[in-house]
Parts: C-alpha cells; sequence; structure tokens
C-alpha cells in the first residue's frame, strides 16, 4: 500500500509513517514545515517530503491520503481531494485498522503525564523481555525514537483526547480499542475544541465503551472526573491508583515501595524527580502487570529509566547555572514540574521561564490559574508575544518577581542579566520556543 501524510513531521503522524514504512507500506508526505530532527528521521526511513500542500501531489497517486490533525477545510490539497472523491482516512484509524487490529494494545490516556507514562510502560515491557511496539508523543530517551513496530503482540500507545481529524470530532483514542488502559487523570483542557470537563469526560467514557471485558482500565481513584466517568458505566475491572484498595506508594519520590491491596510489592529506587512522576510509575506498574510482568521485575526496570526528552531535561550547565528543558504548559503540569525541582534542590533559586503557547494557554481559559501555579518559583519570566490577553494582570499576584517580554532579545537579555551561580533556569513551552534555551547556555557562558 502506499499512502501519503498530510502533516507527516509532527510527532505523532511521523511516528505512523515510521510504523507504516516498518510494516512494509511505501510512505510518502508533505507538511508546511518539513525539518530537523522529525524530517531527518523520516529521510532515514526512506520516506520522501514535500514542503507544502500544493495540489500536484495528486500526481503521486497513493492508494490513501492518511490525514493529520493540522490539516483543516481550505487546504488546497485536502479540497482538490474532497473534489475529486479520492480515499481518505484519518492517522488514527488507518494505525486501527492497519497495525493495531491484532494487536494487545496499552493505552495511556490523561491530560497530564501521557507520554512519561507511555514510556515507563513501553521501557517496562521492553525490559522484561516483551519486545513491544510502541508510539508516544515525545522520544524515550531508553530508546531513542518515538515510534517503533515489531512483530510481537504488545502494543503500547500514548492516548490523546484531543480530536481525531477535521472531519472526525471523537478524541483519537476511541480508534486504538485497547486491552489495558490507563486513565491517568482528567481536568479541563483544551479550550479550542472542548466546552467544559463535562464533554471531556464523555469522551473518556466513550474510550471506557471499547475496553473488553476480559480487560483491565487502570484509573486515578484520588480525581472525581474520572470516577464520575466510570460511574457512567464501566463492564471491565477496574483498579484504581492512589488507594489502599488498590495501587499507593509509600516512601520519597527517589526512593519509595510499590503496593497493591495494601500488601508491598516491591521498590523503586530512580532518578525522577516529582511526586506526579511516582503516580505514574504506579500506572505503568500496573499495566505491565496485566500484561504478564512481575511488579518485582517493573520496578527493577524503572529504576533503568532515563526519562522522556523535554521532561525536565538538563540542557546544559555553565557557571554553576543548571538549565533545565520541559514541555510543562498546563498550570497543573506547571505546578507539580516545579514542586518536583524545588524538592530536588532545596533552598537554591528556581527561575521559571514560562511560554504560553498551548492553543487552551493562547484563549486565555487558564490564566485565573497560572500566578498560582509558579509560586515556588522565585523569579517568573513570560514571553507574551502573540497572545491577545494581558499576560501580567493575570501574573500581578505575583509582586515583583515577574517580568514579562514580548521581544525574545529583551526577555534573554533580562534572564541572563538576573542570573546568578548555583541558579536553576527551568523553561517551560510545548514548542521549542525560539531556541531560547541554547540562546541562554551561550550568554550565560
Amino acid at each position: 500500500m502506499h499512502i501519503h501524510i498530510l502533516g507527516i513531521c509532527g510527532t505523532f503522524m511521523g511516528g505512523i509513517a515510521a510504523i507504516a514504512r516498518a510494516a512494509g507500506h511505501k510512505v510518502t508526505g508533505c507538511d508546511a514545515n518539513v525539518y530537523p530532527p522529525m524530517s531527518d528521521q523520516l529521510r532515514a526511513l526512506d520516506i520522501d517530503l514535500i514542503e507544502g500542500f500544493d495540489v500536484g501531489q495528486l500526481a503521486l497517486k497513493p492508494d490513501v491520503f492518511v490525514i493529520g490533525n493540522v490539516v483543516t477545510r481550505g487546504n488546497a490539497l485536502m479540497e482538490a481531494i474532497l473534489n475529486q472523491n479520492l480515499p481518505y482516512i484519518s492517522g488514527p484509524q488507518w494505525l486501527a485498522e492497519n497495525v493495531l487490529h491484532d494487536k494487545w494494545v496499552l493505552a495511556v490516556a490523561g491530560t497530564h503525564g501521557k507520554t512519561t507514562t507511555t514510556s515507563m510502560l513501553a521501557w517496562i515491557l521492553e525490559d522484561a523481555g516483551l519486545n513491544p511496539g510502541f508510539l508516544v508523543g515525545g522520544i524515550p530517551q531508553n530508546f531513542g525514537i518515538s515510534a517503533r513496530l515489531t512483530d510481537l503482540p504488545f502494543f503500547v500507545i500514548e492516548a490523546d483526547e484531543y480530536d481525531t481529524a477535521f472531519f472526525d470530532k471523537r478524541s483519537k483514542f476511541v480508534h486504538y480499542h485497547p486491552r489495558t488502559a490507563i486513565l491517568n487523570n482528567l481536568e479541563y483542557d483544551h479550550a479550542d475544541i472542548f466546552p467544559d470537563l463535562h464533554a471531556i469526560e464523555t469522551q473518556f467514557h466513550h474510550l471506557v465503551r471499547t475496553i473488553p471485558s476480559q480487560g483491565l482500565v487502570i484509573a486515578n481513584g484520588t480525581e472525581d472526573s474520572l470516577k464520575r466517568v466510570i460511574a457512567r458505566g464501566c463492564w471491565t475491572p477496574v483498579e484504581w491508583l492512589g488507594s489502599q484498595d488498590g495501587w499507593s506508594a509509600q516512601g520519597g519520590e527517589s526512593s519509595f515501595s510499590v503496593h497493591f491491596n495494601g500488601v508491598k510489592q516491591g521498590d523503586v529506587n530512580w532518578s525522577l524527580m516529582g511526586a506526579h512522576n511516582v503516580h505514574n510509575a504506579l500506572a505503568a506498574i500496573a499495566a505491565a502487570r496485566h500484561a504478564g510482568v512481575s511488579t518485582a521485575v517493573a520496578c527493577e526496570a524503572l529504576g533503568k529509566f532515563e526519562n522522556v526528552k523535554r521532561r525536565m531535561e538538563i540542557r546544559g550547565v555553565v557557571n554553576s547555572i543548571t538549565v533545565y528543558d520541559d514541555f510543562a504548559h498546563h498550570p497543573t503540569a506547571i505546578t507539580t514540574t516545579l514542586a518536583g525541582l524545588r524538592n530536588k534542590v532545596g533552598d537554591a533559586r528556581i527561575i521559571a521561564v514560562l511560554e504560553p503557547r498551548s492553543n487552551t494557554m493562547k484563549q486565555g481559559a487558564m490564566k485565573d490559574a497560572l500566578a498560582g501555579s509558579l509560586t515556588s518559583a522565585d523569579l517568573v519570566f513570560c514571553y507574551a508575544a502573540n497572545l491577545d490577553w494581558d499576560v501580567a494582570a493575570a501574573l500581578a499576584p505575583l509582586g515583583k518577581r515577574v517580568q514579562v517580554y514580548h521581544d525574545m532579545e529583551q526577555l534573554v537579555t533580562a534572564i541572563v542579566n538576573a542570573a546568578l551561580p548555583h541558579d536553576h533556569i527551568l523553561i517551560m513551552s510545548n514548542g521549542g520556543f525560539g531556541g531560547i534555551h541554547q540562546q541562554l547556555l551561550n550568554r550565560l557562558n
């Protein structure tokens, strides 16, 4: 089969391209921004890439066009596909029909922690010798790639609640039909497509409806939203996280014991920080157990887990100043990320640098919670270019700790001038942030 992917350079669609190529299909693709590292990864797989969405790509005559979420009505190539009644399909549906249909799918859903927990679970299965396939919305450092296909039955996938395509407004995860499903947490997000939390809960319940009675749901027992989802109807056994009648942890963040139904199962000693990662570990351990990996083996595997790129990743240390890169962009994620770093560095100064870039943040849907999420930082710098709401007013409760800039050069200069030896500069964005990480390292040097 020849598939031509529209929007191929996103992490998810690029992962589908790699998996399709590994399955023996001919793969070509296009995107508005064809640039490294994804372009290099795809070309290394002998995948031809085209810059832009010109109508001339119809001459490739693929068997089907696979449409990424980035493609909207009005896109020239998409309009031509529709006008000529050519076959097209969404990425999640293509993946489900051509790859996942005969796999034991382990899906990780939730507002936060999907990428990290998916990576943990894939690594546990790998370390146990189960050689899983996977598709992750990031790059697990234990693997160095975001997606792979294997001949063995297990496939671990990051199950996103964002909508599938312009022609399919169901969440992506509805297509995956998992046998093992993690519902890690559930908060309001994606204000551009969901009007309220109830609408997202409905999508999560659609996912629950697809899980077989011989499968397993692993759900966060500390969140009322997920309790409501399960209460709407569940035909699958449920194991709860954070409950004495389910999975719980005792101890600190770098060393803790794992308990199931009040009975100790094993110990985890690792380098990750943050209580949220302890929770993520419990979810991954529970899912791996359902796939046949003992809790003791899973705990040992996590001791060798190297986290995901852009999750508290140290980008460099200059003059005793440490620069971190993190994907946090929702107030809850910002809070937990800062809490984990504070627990690690103690009284040392933390300089938080934030780019509110997600669609939800751009709309200002979370602006009232933003200041509260940053309270544990000693200094806060915010890049407010291209935002239509008053960032300075939203962050005013932080007082003199906060500075807001609309110019990147001025922002970098201000951070460099403020930084002192032994500071920890935490950069948070779900995008590239204009390469600010390397700019700071260069200037600090």
